[in-house]
């Protein structure tokens, strides 16, 4: 029997969302909220499913966005799309209805990183096979979406994820708790205060950070449909840690994470990742995402830092297989790849003046 696809309204939003949430590769960045989170910067969401027998066996939410200067649309499958891979019938039915809709748009190609690890080489054979093309940079951290990750599996009872903690790490989490730290959830009222110690951490650490208006927005639409939870770190009355963290079915993800320059020997890092595991369990998940990690490993990386932190809960270090490229338009996809390093280069030595000079003017 052939599969049977639609492209699907917000009438079916809440079935989509039950099929990401209980398939081995759903994923909350294919959540129809999330599409309606990245509508609001300048993306435009596209939802498929394929049906069997009345039941949806593939799903798929395409972002479309137009490229800056040439404007002409790309399509992205964040995490996606949501099917059994071994499938190659049902995934070239699916490939079929995005070609289509990408044709009468116009797309240049369309961009998958799906959550599958590198070491199924058969997968990649396969894509080669369909007509993709590595993406890849050679910038494994900074991808669309992260490259390398660590994954815990929280299957276990809490007493034994601590045991399986590197000794250091467990022995933060428990300073942290002797010393008073307390773990809660956030409400939205405390955004901004989430958010301002986001910005100490951006800036002690030289990194960008999105606009308020997108934590606000990200709060508004996931969090009433239980995909995100705010969690904030206090201690002698003050914040001095939050997190934002993402869940659906029995998977949680660690997205943002912000500490205060104060009071950073009480470990309030620590603690609040032990917390979030905690929640994720108590919310039936057995797979906890620390997300982003540098694939180089030495100790001489700006990011190892951070790597050993993440090491030290005793994930599982996760390379996925990356960015693919499925090209519609040659020639365009061609000049685009050349011209867009540059692109960023610009905006990227813009942006860093502009930061250099508000800092210069702060200063003063």
């Amino acid at each position: 029997m052939p599969y049977t696809a639609r492209w699907i309204d917000e009438i079916e939003k809440n079935r989509f969302n039950e099929f990401m949430a209980r398939h081995p590769k759903g994923h909350v960045l294919q959540t129809w909220e999330w599409g309606e989170l990245k509508s609001r910067t300048g993306w435009h969401p596209w939802r498929l499913i394929l049906e069997e027998n009345g039941e949806i066996v593939a799903a798929v939410s395409i972002l479309e966005r137009k490229l800056p200067v040439v404007g002409i649309p790309i399509f992205y499958a964040s995490r996606g799309p949501v099917l059994s891979w071994q499938d190659e019938k049902l995934f070239d039915a699916l490939l079929a209805e995005v070609k289509s809709l990408a044709k009468k748009r116009g797309a240049i190609f369309l961009k998958v990183d799906p959550d599958v690890p590198s070491s199924e080489q058969e997968l990649e054979n396969y894509l080669r096979s369909c007509g993709f093309q590595s993406a890849e940079t050679g910038k494994g951290f900074e991808g669309v979406q992260p490259k390398y990750v660590f994954r815990l599996d929280i299957s276990p009872d809490e007493e034994t994820l601590l045991k399986q903690m590197h000794q250091k790490t467990r022995y933060n989490v428990r300073l942290a708790q002797k010393k008073g730290v307390t773990i809660r959830v956030g409400t939205k009222e405390e955004l901004p205060a989430f958010y301002q110690v986001l910005k100490e951490t951006t800036e002690r650490d030289h990194f960008l950070v999105r606009a308020y208006s997108y934590f606000e927005d990200m709060y508004e639409l996931l969090h009433p449909a239980g995909l995100a939870e705010i969690f904030l770190a206090e201690y002698e009355g003050e914040i001095i840690s939050g997190t934002l963290a993402l869940i659906i079915g029995d998977k949680a993800w660690y997205l943002y994470g912000a500490s205060s320059n104060e009071h950073r020997n009480v470990m309030p890092n620590y603690l609040i990742q032990w917390e979030m595991i905690r929640w994720a369990k108590s919310k039936g998940c057995t797979m906890y995402d620390f997300r982003g990690v540098p694939g180089k490993l030495t100790e001489d990386n700006p990011l190892y830092g951070l790597y050993r932190f993440k090491k030290g809960f005793n994930g599982e270090f996760t390379e996925f297989i990356g960015e693919w490229d499925l090209v519609y338009r040659p020639l365009v996809y061609y000049l685009w790849t050349h011209f867009e390093p540059v692109y960023s280069d610009v905006v990227k030595g813009i942006i860093g003046k502009i930061r250099h000079i508000g800092k210069s003017q702060s200063s003063q």
